[in-house]
């Protein structure tokens, strides 16, 4: 559960990365984000694909340097763009999950040197720690330690998750970006892999960022949830007050596109596709980003951009000039 005292571990002030494509113009990949979460939270961050959700985790955690604003880890701003030093001194505090298992191991290293690497460049551990540790690891994850000699094409997509999860947590951080983990997974391995990132996070006291396509899936595994849209955040609220009474007409939209388990009901459940495309991120628009695909648009949204601001109490926040 979210700690009681709401101690923000990590926040981002107007968080901005652009992508320079030439010709002088930029993508908007994510665009003055302000957020904060809590020590030992899971907050959820939704949104279709191209909304920004990888990248501002990757620009979070230093892997892509800030165009603008800051982020904050425990009260202090990390670097604009990370040096090695850098990176070595945050990556034993943060650490990342990858979407894609096919992609994200090196397939000429063992699984042992993959898990390992990291205590091998941060910390004075000699080679029989280090492979106490991988096997020790490997077994938390639901791995077996002679699997430490294999290569990682000799393994299904939920173990070499489970690979992955090993090498981001080995060096024990406090904050993790799960970017996607089970999005490349089967229905019934998305479910093993998740119920092991809840038992880690739970005896670990870890803090989650879960990016994730699925809605129900995050309202499941998340505290909060955060939605994204063209870059920017316009909703935020209590994982279950956030899919069961959604405010923002996209997060209606995005949460009425949830597949329903019962077949007959989902026969008769009125459709809420989305008209039309995401507008460009590279030719933004003035006024609201959803003003182009929005059922309630008003004129006022096609030309003044609305501030994430809270409803009730800090916790559900709303972009949109339906609630102004």
């Amino acid at each position: 559960m979210v700690n009681d005292a709401r101690v923000p571990i990590l926040e981002t002030e107007n968080l901005t990365r652009y992508f320079d494509i030439g010709k002088k113009q930029v993508v908007h990949a994510v665009d003055g984000v302000n957020l904060k979460v809590s020590e030992r939270e899971i907050l959820g961050l939704v949104g279709e694909s191209g909304s920004g959700k990888s990248t501002f985790g990757k620009v979070v955690l230093g892997l892509h340097p800030k165009t603008a604003g800051t982020v904050k880890f425990q009260g202090q701003v990390l670097p604009q763009r990370y040096t090695s030093r850098d990176f070595q001194k945050w990556s034993q505090k943060m650490q990342m999950i990858f979407q894609d298992p096919y992609s994200s191991l090196n397939p000429r290293m063992t699984v042992g040197e993959i898990v390992g690497e990291g205590l091998r460049l941060q910390t004075g551990f000699n080679g029989n720690e280090i492979k106490e540790k991988v096997a020790a690891w490997l077994l938390k994850v639901g791995l077996q330690p002679d699997h430490m000699s294999r290569y990682p094409h000799e393994f299904s997509g939920g173990q070499r998750q489970r690979i992955g999860i090993a090498r981001a947590l080995i060096l024990e951080p406090e904050f993790v970006v799960c970017d996607e983990p089970i999005s490349a997974l089967d229905v019934s391995v998305q479910a093993q892999v998740i119920n092991l990132l809840g038992e880690l996070k739970e005896n670990m006291g870890l803090t989650l960022i879960f990016i994730a396509h699925d809605l129900s899936m995050v309202r499941y595994v998340s505290d909060r949830m955060a939605v994204m849209y063209l870059g920017s955040i316009i909703e935020v609220g209590k994982a279950d007050e956030l899919y069961f009474d959604p405010k923002h007409p996209y997060t209606k939209i995005l949460v009425g596109s949830n597949p329903e388990p019962d077949p007959i009901k989902e026969r008769k459940r009125p459709s809420t596709t989305i008209q039309g495309e995401i507008p460009s991120p590279v030719n933004i628009l003035p006024g609201c980003r959803f003003a182009t695909r929005c059922p309630k648009v008003e004129d006022k949204c096609k030309r003044v951009t609305p501030v994430l601001l809270p409803l009730k109490d800090a916790d559900r926040q709303v972009a949109c000039h339906l609630f102004t």
